[in-house]
């Protein structure tokens, strides 16, 4: 006999109220990918409580610069220890964990029932979500230190995977069997995840330059130099790619003109760009190695606000429910008012945060340098 919903539901929150209390969780709590999307827009839905509390903690054997992605009410997360772990969400008991053989610095990606993932020894696996085990692998040549991303294939049914690697290369692959669709090749390392609208995927890397891909066949739609190599991803909105570099400038594009619409650099203190920005209404928001978190406007590139720490800000920020979410070097977790960039909110963890927060259904998991995983929400 099927157990009813309510059944289920009761299940859940007696199991979490033995190990901590019932977290206020939402049935929707779906983080699936590195930055929320497939535009990697580091914006998240729902509403987040000013003050989150300390739910649980999850220890690996190495630091944590891997993001965490989450669905079903199973969280997913690499670590430089080598494994991928598999993680109850509402409680953070371990479900199972992958050796892949080297560091895991990327996020996983999540699609229907399989988890994707890459290592530093260039190999990309395809592991079955409830178990961890392998579908099937693809060997690039070089590491694989940026998230993979998803599209639907020209004929609207089939599912691709669209991953870089620093061999120059990003692959395109079939979801279900990995076989390879096309390639496209660049000058240099790919750092970042690519981001897709579902007709171009659009990446940088250490060649200093923003490509434009065709999602049918890999061919070059065009691309732009920042004059300066691309350490993290970009973000997309209405036709628009914005995306920090290590020349100090965070930078708007328009992928249809294959132009710079404007540069943003605070002129007093403006260091590089590792983080990855969010894009949301007409703020773009993003760490740098100025120990700031800045925040300009959309569409003008001027500063709105600063924000700052007491190290450099590589992890990238989450908007959400009026709030930018952000960890720092010096070892905190922040949350700041995305109107003002006054502090709302902080937590001492006491190492480095370099991931990108999960941030869902009133929750917030990120991972760090002493290798927890650490979940914040509201205790009821």
């Amino acid at each position: 006999m099927k157990a009813s919903f309510l059944t289920i539901c009761v299940f859940l929150m007696i199991s979490c109220a033995e190990k901590n209390g019932p977290l206020r969780r939402s049935p929707s709590a779906h983080w699936p990918l590195y930055r929320g999307d497939a535009r990697l827009s580091g914006v998240a839905e729902g509403e987040l409580p000013e003050k989150p509390q300390l739910l649980w903690t999850f220890q690996t054997g190495d630091d944590i610069k891997s993001s965490p992605v989450l669905d079903y009410g199973n969280l997913y997360v690499g670590s430089s220890d080598g494994k991928l772990y598999a993680l109850r969400a509402l409680t953070g008991d371990s479900l199972w964990a992958f050796d892949a053989g080297d560091d895991i610095e990327a996020a996983p990606l999540l699609l229907d029932s399989t988890v994707y993932i890459g290592s530093l020894n260039g190999i990309f696996y395809a592991l079955d979500a409830a178990s961890g085990v392998v579908r099937w692998s693809f060997k690039t040549d070089g590491e694989i230190y940026g998230s993979a991303n998803w599209v639907y294939a020209p004929n609207g049914q089939d599912k691709w995977i669209i991953v870089g690697s620093y061999d120059f290369f990003i692959y395109c692959l079939d979801a279900d069997t990995g076989e390879k669709q096309w390639s496209y090749e660049t000058d240099n390392f790919i750092n970042g995840a690519p981001a897709t609208d579902g007709e171009v995927v659009v990446f940088g890397g250490c060649d200093a330059r923003l490509h434009i891909v065709s999602i049918a066949d890999g061919s070059s739609m065009g691309d732009v130099d920042v004059g300066s190599y691309i350490a993290g991803s970009a973000a997309l909105a209405d036709g628009h790619a914005f995306l920090g570099h290590y020349g100090e400038r965070l930078v708007c594009i328009d992928l249809e003109q294959k132009r710079v619409v404007w540069e943003y650099s605070d002129n007093d203190q403006t260091g590089s760009f590792f983080s990855s920005p969010a894009v949301d209404g007409d703020r773009v928001v993003i760490g740098s190695r100025d120990k700031l978190v800045h925040c300009v406007d959309r569409k003008s590139g001027e500063k709105t606000w600063t924000f700052q720490t007491r190290d450099d800000v590589d992890s990238s920020p989450v908007l959400c429910d009026g709030k930018a979410v952000i960890g720092s070097n010096d070892g905190r977790l922040y949350m700041v008012r995305l109107s003002d960039g006054g502090l709302i909110w902080s937590f001492e963890i006491g190492a480095d945060i370099i991931g990108s927060p999960a941030v869902t259904a009133g929750c917030i998991f990120v991972g760090a340098g002493d290798g927890r995983l650490y979940a914040f929400g509201e205790k009821l």
